[in-house]
């Protein structure tokens, strides 16, 4: 019997593909649409998920930190101090991958929600 790449790799959901992809434009609609912006799959939420693909990105590119991913799901309201299963934190992904300007906008964010629950 051949075996397929698909018979191994779980396809993943819509929202994570436009992350893997930092299609920002693809998730803000998926997200306006319903979308939850703490997902899980695969062992990480949306939001590691964002900062890991930026991070990867810069590395295998040689090209300067994007945040359009991490940014468009603080926008439509991830939560920033989420663990993902594995028990990491966004801002730990992020200094993981020397991402500082997603450590920024977490801080901001999580600055943010501190303030609000006052």
């Amino acid at each position: 019997m051949n075996a397929r790449v698909s018979d191994y790799v779980t396809p993943w959901t819509s929202a994570h593909l436009a992350v893997e992809h930092e299609d920002a434009e693809t998730l803000a609609g998926l997200l306006a649409g319903g979308a939850d912006p703490d997902e899980v799959f695969s062992n990480m939420t949306l939001l590691t998920h964002a900062i890991e693909s930026e991070g990867q990105s810069s590395l295998q590119s040689g090209e300067p930190l994007t945040v359009h991913t991490t940014a468009v799901l603080l926008a439509f309201g991830a939560d920033p101090s989420l663990a993902d299963p594995d028990g990491r934190i966004p801002v730990e992904m992020a200094d993981f991958y020397d991402h500082h300007p997603a450590v920024k906008l977490l801080q901001a964010h999580i600055s943010r929600r501190a303030c609000d629950s006052r």
